[in-house]
Order: structure tokens, then C-alpha cells, then sequence
């Protein structure tokens, strides 16, 4: 029997934050999920942040300097829940020993649309 999909009535309602990092080392795409669930759990808690439906979607490396690296990625959250993800992202500021900053560039309904961000 074939599955059948949910009308967009019943789906969840996401949002695309597209964010750039930077870091004074190295990083990728495992180390940003990893950095990104850590910073909502610390400051949101595990209750609310099982709500957010995060998901990092893409993760690109835009420059590296002597001083700091520079990455964009796009994350995925749950229309209800995006400011409280981009507090908690603005938030972090230590990973690994290093220092890091990650700001929202721009916010978008669909993932063609926050490429325009990148």
C-alpha cells in the first residue's frame, strides 16, 4: 500500500535561517550541528528545544584569514521557534576552545530563497 502525503495544512511550518559563522579555527558541517544543538539546549533547555525541529541544510566555507574562518549555512527551525533559535545561536560563543560568533543574515520561507543570503 502506498503512503500517502500529508496535506500542507497538517505539515509543520518551516523557516531557513541563513547564518555565517566565525571561528578562530577550523570547522565543519558535523562540528556546526553539534555546536548549534549545544547552544539551544544550554540556553532554551532540552524541552523546548525538541520542539524546534532543527536541522542544518547546507554549509558552505566563504573565507579564511590569519585571524578567523568564515562559514554560512543554512539551518532549518520551526516557524514558531525561530527567535528563540537565533537567541540562543547569538549566544554562543565558545566552541572547542575557540571563540565564535554566529549571526543571522537573512530569514526565508523556502531554501531557494535564503540562497539569495549567501
Amino acid at each position: 500500500m502506498k503512503l500517502k502525503v500529508l496535506p500542507p495544512t497538517l505539515r509543520k511550518n518551516n523557516r531557513y535561517l541563513t547564518v555565517e559563522i566565525k571561528i578562530t579555527s577550523p570547522f565543519s558541517k558535523d562540528e556546526l550541528v553539534t555546536c548549534v544543538w549545544d547552544a539551544c539546549i544550554r540556553f532554551q533547555g532540552e524541552a523546548n528545544t525538541a520542539n524546534f525541529n532543527l536541522w542544518v541544510m547546507k554549509f558552505y566555507e566563504i573565507e579564511s584569514n590569519d585571524e578567523f574562518y568564515t562559514y554560512k549555512a543554512i539551518v532549518r527551525c520551526q516557524r514558531d521557534f525561530v527567535d528563540d533559535v537565533r537567541s540562543s545561536l547569538a549566544l554562543a560563543t565558545k566552541f572547542n576552545n575557540s571563540r565564535i560568533a554566529i549571526t543571522t543574515v537573512g530569514l526565508s520561507g523556502t531554501i531557494s530563497g535564503s540562497h539569495k543570503y549567501i
